[in-house]
């Protein structure tokens, strides 16, 4: 079984996506689509699952293919989550429906016609899990952590809800292709383990676009890159493809640069000969003829891509003068809302650590934030933040008491400067042009998240409260962010589900669980594996094997060199002179039929 993406072309809004696009996915692979915002990755879904038709080129799946994929919210009036959940049975049902009524007829008379039917249907019911649909819904609803809405309306629940109520409904209609677009995004960190552990033991094709990277790296055994309308395939998982994306623009540029060498040799060579030929008494016309044939030889030299270097945020947040050693202190606060999120709990942060406060969806992770902001006091207990403590926050919605206000002065409501100098700073954050006149409320969530950067990096902070900082930025946004973190000099608390950037920036972790905070002095994976007490082995990577350079010998360029400084010599004998000559020919065409090969590999 496979799927496939053959010369597609798709153009939308007069911007050409796609152009001979080529995707292959064979049986049982596991792939994820990267790509930089608005490469065409949700596209490439859409054209995948038939949802969307290209322009050019054709999808091609096999017949018994069945896909399963989450595009779109369907309206479901006066259907409960249970029932949305059960639409995934439908045919099971149908069986289920011909059964009882088989089952009445059999009460009033029973015929061997209609014993034959039964028997064929029950097979047919038996067979297709019919008398485990009870058993996979449940299976399905604790591990995406949705039970608890089995009975509500679906009409009644949050945009993330009912996107975790569809995956739900995607995965026990058990199809042969599952299509995810960014289906991490509403999960909790054991409703996302739990779809990494369901995903890995799929037996069909799964193609994923994602920005989890830790995700990825726990799914994928091939990685598509999307870039400039092409596909690029790569071997592994994530951190595979970066380590192999990096040896490959290294080595294109390697490549670029040896043939801009090689092509500025051949146009100095053409002038070269010509100016000979023409000195010559009489002129030498096989110097012409060798500089024409030099000239048509560059002329179908295939030029090799100079790699493009993306532009990145530039980022760079500094300490305001230190705060004391104390930043937080927690002491018996207990707090509750509609149900208790925490008990007598205690928390202690102090200068320079970075703690990372993880836990289910409502467990109270932003409360605990916004507690030590000011904004909400403890029911019970203290929470005193220490002295000349000065907080920058960044909140997961960035909201603006005048939603119509330009970015450009949302910028300038914060940061004192020239509007010319604001949209000097604001470039730096890739608000180019009239990005910067946009209105707030128009801004995307990670345009959002770029504006509140930029105004922190002029804040005078020493304690830096994240909330979710990557949810909205792209994969190459999430590691600027991360760099500038590591580079950060004061105190930082966050909160996040993204276990790559979890893992990466932080050396505590204060983990709310069962109405209680427990504190790990260590990193989130350290702390993970305290939690569940389970042992791991450790995990062994393979050193890639070092490649070694053949002894050098003498280019064909330094041949050439050598025979024409021997041909300027003005006691050379004409007959040494035209073997010279010849051997100087056989030089250039091999040279140049080098040239156009290389270009081509």
């Amino acid at each position: 079984m496979q799927i496939k993406a053959e010369q597609i072309q798709k153009i939308i809004g007069g911007n050409v996506l796609f152009e001979g696009l080529q995707v292959e996915v064979n049986t049982g692979e596991h792939v994820a689509i990267v790509g930089v915002n608005g490469s065409g990755k949700t596209t490439l879904l859409q054209l995948l699952a038939g949802s969307d038709t290209p322009d050019k080129g054709r999808i091609i799946k096999s017949k018994e293919a069945t896909i399963g994929y989450l595009h779109q919210i369907p309206q479901y009036p006066m259907f409960s989550v249970k029932e949305v959940l059960e639409e995934a049975f439908a045919e099971i049902y149908a069986l289920k429906a011909k059964m009882t009524k088989l089952e009445q007829e059999m009460q009033l008379a029973v015929t061997d016609k209609v014993l034959q039917q039964y028997g064929h249907v029950q097979e047919h019911f038996m067979l297709q899990g019919g008398y485990e649909i009870d058993a996979q819904l449940a299976t399905i609803a604790n591990g995406l952590g949705i039970t608890p809405l089995l009975e509500q309306l679906f009409s009644s629940l949050s945009g993330g809800e009912k996107t975790k109520v569809m995956l739900g409904q995607i995965l026990l209609s058990n199809p042969s292709i599952l299509l995810l677009d960014e289906p991490t995004n509403h999960l909790d960190m054991q409703a996302i383990e739990w779809l990494e552990n369901y995903v890995r033991n799929f037996a069909g094709i799964v193609i994923v676009v994602s920005h989890d990277r830790h995700f990825m790296n726990q799914m994928a055994q091939k990685i598509i890159e999307i870039e400039d309308g092409e596909a690029f395939t790569y071997i592994g998982n994530y951190d595979a493809f970066v380590a192999q994306k990096e040896a490959k623009v290294e080595q294109q540029f390697a490549q670029y640069e040896e043939q801009q060498k090689k092509i500025k040799k051949m146009q100095e060579t053409i002038k070269r000969l010509k100016q000979w030929a023409n000195e010559a008494n009489p002129p030498n016309a096989g110097m012409h003829r060798r500089a024409k044939s030099m000239e048509k030889a560059l002329a179908r030299i295939e030029r090799v891509k100079k790699p493009s270097t993306k532009k990145k945020m530039n980022l760079a947040l500094t300490m305001a003068e230190r705060s004391g050693k104390e930043v937080v202190q927690m002491r018996g606060i207990s707090h509750a809302f509609e149900k208790p999120l925490f008990k007598e709990s205690n928390l202690a942060v102090y200068f320079e650590e970075r703690l990372a406060i993880v836990g289910g969806n409502g467990s109270g992770k932003s409360t605990l934030l916004k507690m030590m902001l000011g904004e909400i006091e403890p029911n019970e207990g203290v929470c005193h933040v220490g002295s000349s403590v000065k907080i920058g926050y960044l909140s997961q919605q960035f909201e603006h008491k005048n939603p119509a206000i330009r970015l450009i002065d949302a910028f300038r409501e914060s940061v004192s400067v020239s509007e010319a100098e604001a949209r000097h700073i604001l470039a730096q954050f890739l608000f180019y042009g009239y990005d910067v006149f946009k209105k707030v409320k128009d801004l995307s969530g990670g345009e959002k998240m770029r504006l509140r950067l930029a105004q922190l990096m002029y804040e005078d902070i020493n304690l830096l409260m994240l909330d979710e900082p990557t949810n909205h930025l792209d994969i190459e946004a999430r590691e600027v962010l991360e760099d500038t973190l590591e580079s950060f000099e004061g105190t930082i608390i966050g909160v996040s589900h993204d276990r790559y950037f979890l893992q990466k920036i932080f050396t505590k972790v204060a983990w709310i669980e069962h109405e209680t905070i427990q504190v790990f002095e260590g990193d989130y994976e350290w702390a993970r594996q305290k939690r569940l007490e389970v042992a791991k082995e450790p995990v062994i990577k393979e050193i890639p094997e070092k490649s070694y350079a053949a002894k050098k010998e003498i280019s064909i360029e330094e041949q050439i060199e050598k025979l024409e400084m021997k041909l300027k010599e003005p006691t050379l004998a004409k007959e040494q002179s035209q073997k010279l000559e010849q051997q100087l020919e056989d030089l250039y065409e091999r040279w140049i039929e080098g040239g156009t090969e290389n270009a081509k590999n």
